[in-house]
């Protein structure tokens, strides 16, 4: 090996070195000159012109090159340029050299001194939503991008939404609706997403309706506050009907949470603004409904996932008795983007406190959806808690057992429930809002003692319970695997 890389010197053999040969004279002086000037760099394998007429300017194929690859300027060697001359099918498979020196064309000349021309070799950036178009797929044939709509833009959840729409590999985002900043920049408002959308700006009502008439099929999320959003999605609707197109819709509001408009306006206090549409509308989580009945689905609260997630598979077991007392912690991010008195900082910061104990408004929600999910009309006693953090949520659900259980038969039975859900994993130790935030995850654990079991959950507020949900359930409605797009773990160190 010691002589093969040898071989590859300039000077190795004598009958290589100059003044042997006039000719070889002649070549050493030029080389000597242009030693005071720009070093010549060395161009890679795959970029170098055959030597066989001076007037080609363009490349050859490659199995038409009979040439040594990996010349200098002097038409001297370097070693690894020689190993490739000797191993040639390296150079054609891409083995280039390892000298670090990029090709370039300015000190590169043809034998009539005109300077060469070298293709810069290009690298593709990150991808960004207008580079989308058709995608391909793993078998090859190319797939259509599904246009998504953003309504009600502005919002934290929004910007999940937005977060989440960039990455995902179907979805391409059509327009974000904002009749508050219709024809501002989107990253004015999202910073963080400029990279991302960096010409995206916020649409008007009646522009997203020109956009949604216009696609056969649609992705329609809606991130507008409760009371805004039923109107918004009644008069979208109206407008695809007119045109016969057909938009999927997620509202994340809590407009459509409930099976009729009097318990709608008894939680909300105001009638509800479509009451046409809630029948067309389903509200439960992923986890517990494998068959969707609807066309469209209204996503539990952020609160109210994290407790389902950690009730359901008792109540479904008949594990427990069916009252339940909760207590959860949320991150100020929860208050949503207006700044109130429980999202300024000098009084969040450092603190810990409850509200709306025993009275909290998505307790009705949560009575409701494990009622759909199980067919138990449970109790739940919940006294809710603002943390001193961004994002996050931790539930503890407790209940007075109704048989016979130890821990490791808790957890075994949450696991068993959870086995086909992708994004729930039942932990040993007790789980951390770290290990989930800025996740669609969700993880539970639990412990028995006395007659008593303990059901611990963590979620990201913003992702499983609001936006990474909403993207969940539009992947099960377009027939995409649940988990496109939203497979990306917690950070870790938030």
């Amino acid at each position: 090996m010691r002589d093969f890389h040898r071989s590859g010197r300039r000077h190795h053999h004598t009958h290589q070195r100059s003044g042997a040969h006039p000719h070889h004279a002649e070549r050493a002086r030029l080389r000597q000159a242009r030693r005071g000037g720009v070093r010549a760099r060395r161009r890679h394998p795959r970029h170098l012109r055959g030597r066989c007429d001076p007037r080609v300017s363009r490349h050859p194929h490659r199995t038409q090159r009979r040439h040594p690859v990996g010349e200098r300027s002097g038409r001297g060697l370097g070693r690894r340029e020689a190993a490739a001359r000797t191993l040639p099918h390296r150079a054609v498979r891409g083995h280039g050299p390892l000298h670090r020196q990029p090709g370039g064309g300015r000190d590169h000349h043809h034998p009539d001194g005109r300077a060469g021309l070298q293709r810069h070799r290009q690298r593709r950036g990150a991808r960004r939503p207008g580079d989308r178009g058709a995608r391909t797929r793993a078998g090859g044939g190319a797939v259509s991008a599904i246009p998504a709509v953003v309504l009600g833009g502005t919002g934290y959840v929004a910007g999940e939404l937005l977060r989440l729409i960039a990455a995902h590999p179907r979805f391409e985002l059509a327009a974000v609706m904002s009749d508050s900043q219709p024809g501002e920049p989107l990253a004015a408002a999202f910073p963080h997403l400029g990279g991302a959308y960096p010409d995206e700006r916020f649409k008007s009502q009646a522009q997203t309706q020109e956009i949604v008439s216009a696609a056969r099929v649609s992705a329609v999320f809606s991130a507008a506050p409760h009371g805004a959003s039923a109107a918004l999605i009644d008069a979208l609707l109206r407008t695809a009907e007119r045109a016969g197109t057909q938009p999927r819709i997620v509202d994340i509001s809590a407009d459509f949470r409930y099976a009729t408009p009097e318990a709608y306006a008894a939680v909300y206090r105001q009638p509800h603004a479509a009451p046409a549409r809630l029948a067309q509308f389903s509200c439960a989580l992923p986890e517990h409904l494998r068959e969707l009945p609807t066309a469209h689905v209204g996503h539990p609260g952020c609160f109210a996932t994290a407790i389902l997630l950690a009730s359901v598979p008792l109540l479904a077991a008949r594990l427990v008795a069916p009252t339940l007392f909760v207590s959860g912690v949320t991150g100020s991010t929860g208050s949503g983007r207006r700044p109130v008195e429980g999202t300024h900082h000098p009084l969040r910061h450092a603190d810990l406190y409850s509200y709306g104990a025993l009275r909290h408004r998505h307790v009705p929600e949560v009575t409701a959806c494990a009622r759909a999910a199980c067919g138990v009309d449970a109790h739940f006693a919940f006294v809710p808690h603002s943390g001193p953090f961004a994002r996050g949520i931790h539930v503890t659900v407790q209940a007075q057992l109704a048989r016979a259980l130890d821990s490791a038969g808790l957890l075994a039975a949450l696991r068993e429930f959870y086995a086909r859900a992708p994004f729930v994993r039942v932990e040993s130790q007790a789980p951390r809002i770290k290990d989930v935030a800025s996740s669609n995850y969700a993880h539970l654990s639990g412990a028995v003692a006395g007659g008593t079991v303990a059901v611990l959950c963590a979620i990201d507020n913003l992702n499983k319970g609001a936006a990474g949900g909403a993207v969940q359930w539009m992947n099960r409605m377009f027939d995409l695997p649940e988990t496109t797009g939203l497979t990306a773990p917690a950070p870790g160190w938030t």
